[in-house]
């Protein structure tokens, strides 16, 4: 489709579509720590259990890049 593989497309939407579903979902945990008035201690408890999830993506694709960049 366009001259892109079904590699590349998915690629594509895995980088940036899940990139994007992340900052949504960081914009959710930041409103409802903003409506609970959870307070600073809260906002970060909310952040760090919450969020816990993203982390192990963006540890991915760091770790890749490492070794991807090691392998060349």
């Amino acid at each position: 489709m366009f001259g892109y593989s079904e590699e590349q497309i998915a690629n594509f939407g895995l980088t940036f579509g899940v990139s994007a579903f992340m900052l949504y979902m960081a914009f959710i945990i930041w409103r409802l720590a903003r409506d609970t008035k959870a307070g600073k201690l809260g906002t970060f408890v909310l952040f760090l259990a919450l969020g816990f999830g993203m982390l192990g993506f963006v540890a991915k694709a760091i770790i890749k890049a490492v070794i991807g960049e090691a392998g060349d």
